[in-house]
């Protein structure tokens, strides 16, 4: 007999965790040309977070780990799998997770990293869910971490003008129900043609690293910012559609947006465009600017800390980031 019941996975915990150093515009006046209001009025940000000397993503990944089990009430030997999202890992390899799974003593969970940018955590997320929904796992904690302050041209006021540095994670677990809720569906792509539109040009596997690279500033963030700011808008649009209507969904019956940080100006078109009203849309970029693969974790623990998610609301989590990458996921709170 069918009793409906179907394994799921839900958000059992969330964490994060910022550096201590704060970097606002009017500390970039003083070494850029720029000013509080050009950056504010074109970004939406007024300060970010920049890492010490003494901080990586692997110990920033650790600290919001550490709090997102704690929120979810679960010991570091319950984990599974530890997924790091990142884009700037400590070194090479082995990967960050490694160092995160070392520094949680969580002993009997796989570690891996995965790389999908701004778009990274809701690529993790659709990942875990799969582990989870085939029965495999129980317990997966999901890290998105960047220390992107360590690959910005802090001479060029159109690129770091936008990154800051932090780690979010949450804690997926399988929950055996018989209703809707959870995490409804994960939806990600990726359009390799459009590769130029953000990328840091150097690396190793292609080309040795050369001191004419390092003059060429190609270990840095290059973007063609009215490019990415088309391509944003229309795929977030269409993924948040695709989401919605795989799920029979209305945007009428979301609870809360929580978009991707990257620019207040992305975030405003596209949720015009969708037709959200203003009391709907998280966002927190004015505080610590475009995190990438942190700003949906990020985001997704302050709005569950400051009460705005009820108990059975719907959240749609809408990211796009460099490849191009981007994606969306509907969770019934």
């Amino acid at each position: 007999m069918n009793t409906g019941i179907k394994i799921r996975a839900e958000i059992a915990g969330t964490g994060m965790f910022l550096p201590r150093k704060v970097l606002t515009n009017a500390d970039l006046e003083k070494t850029l040309d720029t000013s509080d209001e050009w950056i504010r009025t074109r970004t939406g940000i007024c300060e970010r977070r920049i890492a010490d000397e003494d901080e990586s993503s692997s110990t920033l990944a650790i600290q919001a780990g550490k709090m997102a089990l704690e929120s979810a009430k679960i010991l570091p030997n319950e984990l599974d799998l530890i997924i790091v999202c990142t884009s700037t890992p400590d070194i090479l390899f082995p990967a960050t997770a490694c160092f995160v799974q070392n520094g949680l003593d969580a002993i009997n969970a796989a570690a891996y990293d995965i790389s999908a940018v701004c778009s990274g955590f809701v690529f993790g997320l659709s990942i875990a869910e799969q582990y989870i929904k085939s029965g495999k796992y129980r317990y997966v904690l999901i890290v998105g971490s960047e220390t992107n302050s360590r690959i910005v041209d802090w001479s060029d006021r159109s690129t770091c003008i936008l990154f800051g540095d932090g780690a979010g994670a949450i804690v997926l677990k399988k929950n055996e129900i018989n209703e809707p809720r959870g995490l409804l569906s994960t939806h990600i792509h990726s359009d390799g043609s459009k590769s130029d539109l953000i990328i840091v040009p150097g690396g190793i596997g292609k080309k040795n690293i050369s001191h004419e690279a390092i003059d060429r500033k190609e270990y840095f963030i290059h973007m063609s910012g009215n490019s990415t700011f088309k391509a944003a808008v229309k795929r977030m649009v269409e993924v948040s559609k695709e989401a919605l209507d795989f799920n029979e969904l209305s945007v009428e019956d979301i609870g809360l947006v929580i978009p991707h940080q990257a620019n207040r100006r992305i975030i405003d078109a596209v949720t015009e465009k969708l037709g959200i009203p203003q009391e709907k849309i998280f966002v927190n970029i004015e505080k610590y600017g475009n995190t990438s693969s942190a700003s949906i974790p990020i985001a997704l623990h302050e709005a569950s800390q400051a009460s705005l998610i009820k108990p059975g609301s719907l959240i749609l989590l809408v990211v796009v980031g460099a490849g191009l990458t981007w994606g969306a996921a509907l969770i019934r709170w």
